[in-house]
């Protein structure tokens, strides 16, 4: 190995803010008490999604009062600089995970003047609450509104594709042929793209060559990097929830409130050796950058990156199988030979293919109400969910029990004669199948963005498939 495979040293010491947060839930409070609307669907949430309504707040809407930007600068938010902030100050917390807020003049009522939250689809949330709303922006577009008055503090879901602005009908978006009159349609022509693409290959590197090529199409028929990262994460997600029981549970119930998935934290793919660099320059290729990486000590037998968008917010959790002295290099874009014997990931891999190929994600994460998920999920559907592997006050995670999925003989008889399984494990696959996806039940609180790497540790083993 050479100097220039070494792995750059990247800081990402997440903390916490409670500080950040008291305020941020006093604000959601005033709210609340302020719109009627969004003080039941509060409780609407909580009850029926086991979710928290601070969890899907995309912003809030401040008046602009005496000393509040010095408060802010205190509490952790700095500025952002927007094309299309629409002429308003916006501001984002520096290093935790908190609704962004939009300083507006102030009228001398509410200190909030409004709140809004993140929704898949505005129309399918007013059909679902019988709103009748007006949507302003157009279908598909970078930013949709629709606006619920209320005594003191007005309420509004919004929709995003891959833009951090404010203002529907963007002049910026229009230069980049984002708004022009045929964009829904090239909208739903590269989401279908995904949609349709062929998972399944024989050999996984003409899997790669044909996944990589149809991405330059998605994009190019986008028109939008960042669009077509939001159209593919889209699909990701309907591939993976339509593999998961749990997952298809889970959105029921908060599509009966119109809200899909935009409570989602982060996406989990599982990757060989091999490929994880062509996957990892996927990710690239759609403008994630990468945050830290992980090993989790000398026999943990794992490794991952974690990347993030910048504009979608999409965050990715790439896992491999990863041996201890290959933690300090870039093995983000260094290919690796395979182990002798695979450990818990590889081994995944193996039995079901490739998450960016023919198995799609091994668990998609979001954000709940952590205790009332567990108990709602078992009370209503018999959806167990496996003991903590995060338990702390400021990050809960636990995964459902484990959806089992088949094991085709093909890969069974690969694994068998590469020594990566025996006689006896070969036949309990082929006839009963192995572990294949999980929803993960996650509670944050004070704007940790972290992740417990020792307990994920503790997790990753305890789903390998040689154990079930």
């Amino acid at each position: 190995m050479t100097a220039a495979s070494l792995a750059a040293p990247s800081k990402f010491d997440w903390q916490r803010f409670p500080g950040a947060e008291e305020r941020v839930n006093a604000w959601v409070a005033e709210a609340l008490a302020g719109n009627a609307f969004a003080s039941r669907l509060s409780e609407r949430m909580k009850l029926e999604t086991s979710t928290r309504f601070v969890d899907w707040v995309d912003h809030l809407a401040l008046g602009d009062r005496p000393g509040l930007a010095r408060d802010l600068a205190g509490l952790g938010f700095a500025r952002q600089m927007l094309a299309d902030a629409a002429g308003v100050a916006v501001y984002a917390h520096n290093g935790g995970m908190f609704p962004r807020l939009v300083v507006v003049p102030d009228d001398g009522g509410s200190a909030v003047r409004e709140i809004a939250i993140k929704v898949e689809s505005i129309a399918a949330f007013s059909r679902s609450h019988d709103l009748g709303l007006s949507i302003a922006g157009d279908p598909l577009g970078p930013f949709r509104i629709a606006r619920v008055p209320g005594v003191a503090t007005g309420f509004a879901a919004v929709e995003r594709r891959g833009y951090l602005g404010f203002d529907p009908y963007s002049g910026e978006m229009a230069k980049q042929g984002r708004m022009r009159p045929h964009a829904a349609r090239d909208a739903l022509a590269a989401r279908e793209l995904w949609e349709g693409r062929k998972r399944s290959f024989d050999e996984d590197e003409a899997g790669f060559d044909y996944t990589e090529r149809l991405l330059e199409r998605v994009i190019e028929t986008a028109c939008a990097v960042d669009l077509a990262c939001h159209l593919i994460f889209e699909v990701e997600r309907d591939y993976w929830q339509s593999r998961n029981r749990a997952a298809r549970v889970q959105k029921t119930r908060q599509d009966r409130l119109g809200l899909g998935w935009a409570n989602h934290d982060h996406h989990t793919f599982r990757c060989s050796r091999r490929f994880f660099p062509r996957v990892i320059a996927i990710f690239e290729r759609l403008g994630f950058q990468l945050r830290e990486n992980f090993h989790a000590g000398e026999h943990a037998g794992w490794g991952a990156q974690i990347v993030e968008h910048p504009t979608t917010g999409v965050v990715i959790f790439a896992d491999l199988d990863l041996a201890a002295e290959e933690a300090q290099y870039d093995f983000a874009h260094r290919p690796l030979d395979d182990l002798l014997r695979p450990n818990t990931v590889g081994l995944w891999v193996g039995l079901h293919g490739e998450s960016m190929l023919d198995a799609g994600m091994h668990h998609l994460e979001a954000q709940f109400n952590f205790d009332s998920l567990r108990d709602d999920l078992k009370s209503e559907a018999d959806v167990e969910t496996m003991k903590p592997f995060s338990d702390f006050p400021f990050l809960r995670q636990a995964f459902t029990a484990g959806e089992r999925w088949p094991v085709s003989r093909r890969r069974a008889d690969r694994l068998l004669a590469r020594g990566w399984i025996d006689e006896e494990q070969h036949a309990k696959f082929v006839a009963d199948g192995a572990l294949g996806s999980h929803l993960e039940n996650l509670q944050r609180r004070e704007g940790y963005k972290g992740f417990n790497q020792h307990a994920v540790s503790a997790i990753i083993a305890a789903t390998d498939p040689r154990l079930h």
